[in-house]
C-alpha cells in the first residue's frame, strides 16, 4: 500500500516511540518525512533510508514560535512542499495538584498545547496556499481525567478543542483536521510514569492490561496506522475527530 507517493509529511517528536513509528509508516508508505526533534534523530532517519524511504532529520524546539517557522520552511524547500503535519511532540511532569508546579504546569501546556498551535498555525499557510492538506495531533486517553496528570491532561483535552475548532475553520480550504488519543501504549513515557509511580514497566503494563478489554497495553506501530490513515485520502471526509485507540477501555 503506497498512499503517500509525492506527500511531505512532518512529524514532531519523532526521535522514539509513537513518533518515530510514525515516521517509519508514512515513509514505507512512500512518504517524504521530516523528522522534527529537539535534536536531529539521525537513527530513525537512517532507518528510514536503510528501508529505502526518503527522510530528514531537523532540530526544533516548537516551543519557539520563530524556529517553528524557520523549520518549516526549510522542510518546504528541502521536500518542495508541506501536506501532513503530525503534532505528535510531547513531555510529562506528573505530580499529585496540591504539589504541582507553576514551571511543570508551564512546561507541559508549552509543549504539548502551545506547541501543537506553533506548529498548526505555520503549516496551515501552506496548506491553505495549495487548497489541501492533513493535520493529525496526538490527545490522550489521559484528557478524560488521570491521577497525577492535570497539567497533561488538561493540555490533551485542548488539544482536542484545537482540533475541533481548526477543523471548522480550514475546512473549506480542503485541510483535513482530526486527532489520536492513544490508551496505554508502551512506550518511554510510559515507563516513566511507572516510575513516578514505583512501579517496573512490566508489572505496570501487566496492571493496564487486565483494566483493558484486549487484555494488553499497546504498541507505538498500532497508533502510527491510525495516523497513517487520518494523514491519507482514505479519511478524505473525516475532520473534527478525536479516535481513541485504547484497546476497548472505557
Amino acid at each position: 500500500m503506497v498512499r503517500f507517493t509525492g506527500r511531505v509529511a512532518i512529524v514532531t517528536g519523532a526521535a522514539r516511540g509513537i513518533g518515530a513509528a510514525t515516521a517509519r509508516r508514512l515513509a514505507a508508505e512512500g512518504a517524504m518525512v521530516a523528522i522534527v526533534d529537539v535534536a536531529i534523530a539521525k537513527d530513525v532517519v537512517d532507518e528510514i533510508a536503510a528501508a529505502g524511504g526518503r527522510a530528514l532529520g531537523y532540530a526544533c524546539d516548537i516551543t519557539d514560535k520563530i524556529a517553528v517557522e524557520t523549520v518549516f520552511h526549510r522542510v518546504a524547500t528541502d521536500f518542495g512542499g508541506l501536506h501532513i503535519l503530525v503534532n505528535n511532540a510531547g513531555i510529562t511532569r506528573d505530580d499529585l495538584f496540591f504539589r504541582l508546579s507553576v514551571d511543570d504546569w508551564n512546561a507541559v501546556m508549552a509543549v504539548n498545547l502551545t506547541g501543537a498551535y506553533h506548529c498548526a498555525q505555520t503549516a496551515q499557510k501552506y496548506m491553505v496556499a495549495q487548497r489541501y492538506g492533513k493535520i493529525v495531533s496526538l490527545s490522550s486517553r489521559s484528557a478524560l481525567g488521570n491521577r497525577g496528570q492535570a497539567n497533561y491532561a488538561a493540555a490533551k483535552a485542548g488539544v482536542q478543542g484545537l482540533t475541533a475548532t481548526l477543523a471548522i475553520e480550514l475546512g473549506p480550504y480542503n485541510i483535513n483536521v482530526n486527532a489520536v488519543a492513544p490508551g496505554y501504549i508502551a512506550t518511554d513515557m510510559t515507563a516513566a510514569t511507572a516510575a513516578r509511580v514505583g512501579s517496573t514497566p512490566e508489572d505496570h503494563q501487566r496492571a493496564a492490561a487486565e483494566q483493558t478489554p484486549l487484555g494488553r497495553v499497546g504498541q507505538p506501530e498500532e497508533i502510527a496506522a491510525a495516523i497513517a490513515f487520518l494523514a491519507s485520502d482514505d479519511s478524505s471526509y473525516v475532520s473534527g475527530q478525536t479516535l481513541y485507540v485504547n484497546g476497548g477501555a472505557r
